[in-house]
């Protein structure tokens, strides 16, 4: 019996009690993705640090000669992106209850890419109108932002089609689905970022 598969029971008398391994790598991938999670939300506190900063060293806002950005969109933005959380929890439970995961997995990939296709239009509609990158510290900052939030929506695509082909094959059980779940806690992050971002930048 190996080492790592092992450990004492205090409550058994000192006897040794089996560990699945999978629940244990399972349960340190866990931890791993809440550090990884908890690194890239220091960075976006970063960046909503320096908007807020602006906003405090301008005396009125939005800043002179610039119009209030477009709401109808990112907040139709918002409705897709949680939309497609909710699928992805939807599929996550559907596994846990052996059930299809590729359904609820499209209809989060679906929606995700909808996003990015709507933000892009966002960006595009400010950018002629003028509003660019180069439009002082303001124009800086929101580009800055949003894009950084939409590289890390591009790399949860990645991950969820990742995951299609062993979903198609119905290979995730309710025991082996760490993928999933991983997947789903970096979709649900950005997703809350959104949120935050959506009330921040677009509604204050």
């Amino acid at each position: 019996m190996s080492m790592a598969s092992v450990m004492v029971s205090p409550e058994g008398g000192g006897r040794l009690v089996r560990i699945d391994p999978g629940v244990r790598e399972a349960n340190t991938a866990w931890v791993g993705m809440v550090i990884f999670l908890g690194s890239w939300t220091v960075m976006f506190a970063a960046l909503f640090f320096s908007y807020g900063l602006l906003r405090v060293d301008s005396p009125v806002w939005p800043p002179d000669g610039y119009a209030r950005l477009p709401l109808m969109l990112p907040a139709a933005n918002t409705v897709v992106l949680l939309l497609s959380s909710i699928a992805l929890q939807g599929g996550l439970r559907a596994v846990r209850a052996n059930k299809p995961l590729f359904p609820w997995l499209m209809t989060a990939l679906s929606l995700g890419a909808v996003f990015l296709v709507l933000q892009g239009i966002v960006w595009h509609s400010l950018w002629t109108e003028g509003f660019v990158t180069a439009s002082g510290r303001y124009g800086s900052v929101f580009y800055l932002l949003t894009s950084f939030h939409a590289l890390h929506v591009l790399v949860g695509l990645g991950f969820l089609l990742w995951l299609v082909p062993r979903s198609l094959q119905s290979t995730y059980t309710p025991r082996d689905h760490s993928p999933v779940r991983l997947t789903a806690m970096f979709w649900h992050f950005v997703d809350i970022v959104w949120i935050v971002m959506f009330v921040t930048v677009y509604v204050l």
